[in-house]
């Protein structure tokens, strides 16, 4: 193979997993990883859970330790792409440098999706996506006593057990009518209704936030319906949005993530994306899909790699996340958008173990298991 130059531009599982599988599908070419965080790319989830508890460290997380990309000549660089030229197949840095390439691949991921309401730029008001929001939530936590996170999804769930198991005082406020609603039945939404209550959680259901108060540290989280909740420190947690604008500034076709077809190619042959920020069809549901997990990342990746290096092979897992939430594990395998009808086994009502499997017209979609 002759000797060309891969960029990859954000530091992620999924631009990790593209480092693995370039150089195991032949590419003997240079690598070139360009990040605008320090450290190499580490694992997200723990972010929520033990990275907060401060029982690991950012090193602990890396997915690849240094050893790895020295050995494979990654050659990683901490920057902020500005801008992507792709007549002249280069991409310039924040410090106005510019960095050509050959095959350039997205690994952008996703950000938080911002709260709109007044009091979002009060000191103990936090986001959670990075290393550097856990640093900051964690010295809010040194004199924080009562926290209030906005957002029952995933994270926001994750959160409030990692703060229970501190001794932290939670509430959790969600517009949702339950918990885990966009993303699961009724039947497991309320298992985790219940075990959240039974550690201490004040949940807040099917109500809106008007607005943080406070000086200049926040103080209170005030209701749509007019309650305040006291608070010295506030979590947002209402979803992301995928980093595209880079891709978008350059002409390349966006809608709901950067569009690219099952081997993550991009309209133009030798820009590729993968993980959170991109959108690709997905045969066996029949739509378009923009998947924030590390499963799909890390498929994203391979396929990638394949189609850069020659061996393709099109984007086919069943996409499969997790969650940890105290003693518990959620286990999720497939979409269950769309689904029509559930079927249980165990009793989510009663016990601590039990699985919930979606259909679609007769046809198995997805499946919880806890």
């Amino acid at each position: 193979m002759q000797t060309d130059r891969v960029v990859i531009v954000g530091a992620s599982h999924a631009s990790a997993q593209l480092c693995v599988s370039l150089r195991r599908d032949g590419w003997d070419g240079e690598i070139l990883l360009i990040g605008d965080e320090p450290s190499l790319p580490y694992q997200r989830p723990p972010l929520s859970k033990t990275f907060l508890a401060g029982t690991t460290t950012i090193e602990d997380l890396h997915i690849r330790k240094p050893a790895f990309y020295e050995k494979e000549q990654v050659t990683f660089r901490q920057a902020r792409v500005t801008g992507i030229s792709r007549e002249a197949e280069t991409v310039t840095l924040d410090d106005g440098d510019t960095v050509g390439y050959d095959k350039l691949v997205l690994c952008l991921g996703a950000r938080p999706r911002p709260l709109d309401v007044p009091g979002m730029d009060l000191a103990g008001v936090h986001y959670l996506r990075n290393a550097a929001d856990i640093g900051a939530i964690r010295d809010s936590l040194r004199t924080a006593e009562r926290a209030v996170i906005i957002g029952a999804g995933y994270i926001g769930l994750e959160a409030a057990a990692s703060l229970r198991k501190l001794g932290v005082e939670v509430s959790v406020v969600e517009v949702a009518e339950r918990v885990l609603q966009r993303v699961t039945a009724p039947e497991v939404s309320a298992f985790y209704d219940r075990v959240h209550r039974e550690e201490g959680v004040d949940l807040r259901l099917g109500v809106g936030v008007e607005a943080l108060e406070g000086d200049d540290r926040v103080s209170g989280v005030r209701l749509a319906r007019g309650e305040l909740l006291a608070a010295d420190l506030v979590i947002v947690g209402v979803g992301v949005l995928p980093n595209v604008e880079l891709a978008q500034d350059a002409g390349l076709t966006v809608e709901n993530g950067i569009v690219v077809d099952d081997h993550g190619r991009t309209e133009d042959p030798n820009i590729f994306a993968a993980g959170d920020c991109a959108n690709h069809f997905d045969a066996r549901y029949d739509c378009r899909v923009r998947l924030e997990c590390v499963s799909n990342a890390t498929e994203h990746a391979k396929s990638v790699a394949g189609a850069i290096c020659g061996k393709e092979r099109p984007i086919s897992a069943i996409p499969w996340f997790w969650s940890d939430q105290y003693d518990l594990k959620l286990q999720i395998a497939g979409l269950s958008t769309g689904y029509d009808d559930v079927v249980l086994r165990g009793d989510p009502a009663s016990g601590r173990a039990f699985a919930c499997f979606y259909f679609a017209d007769g046809r198995l979609i997805a499946a919880d298991c806890v």
